[in-house]
């Protein structure tokens, strides 16, 4: 996993979980966000969520076609929910 230019830039990292669909973003060495790959009708879909309080940040009719793709575009969606 590469981690985005703009994480890095914030001190921030990814982490994998302990299931292979889920990564976490780390903040300070917090998890704060995790996003989840999950297959969606033939394709693959991000979910993102606030690990403090579940609140999502992603665009559940998103699609992408493959987990790779599905990842970054986790991502993507996550900085722009920020507005980063």
């Amino acid at each position: 996993m590469t981690v985005p230019d703009w994480l890095q830039t914030r001190g921030g990292s990814l982490k994998p979980g302990v299931r292979p669909e889920t990564t976490f973003v780390m903040l300070d060495g917090n998890p704060l966000y995790k996003l989840e790959v999950r297959p969606a009708a033939g394709k693959f879909a991000c979910a993102v969520s606030s690990t403090v309080n579940g609140h999502r940040h992603d665009d559940p009719k998103a699609t992408y076609p493959d987990a790779p793709a599905a990842l970054a575009g986790g991502l993507d969606q996550l900085r722009n929910a920020l507005g980063w």
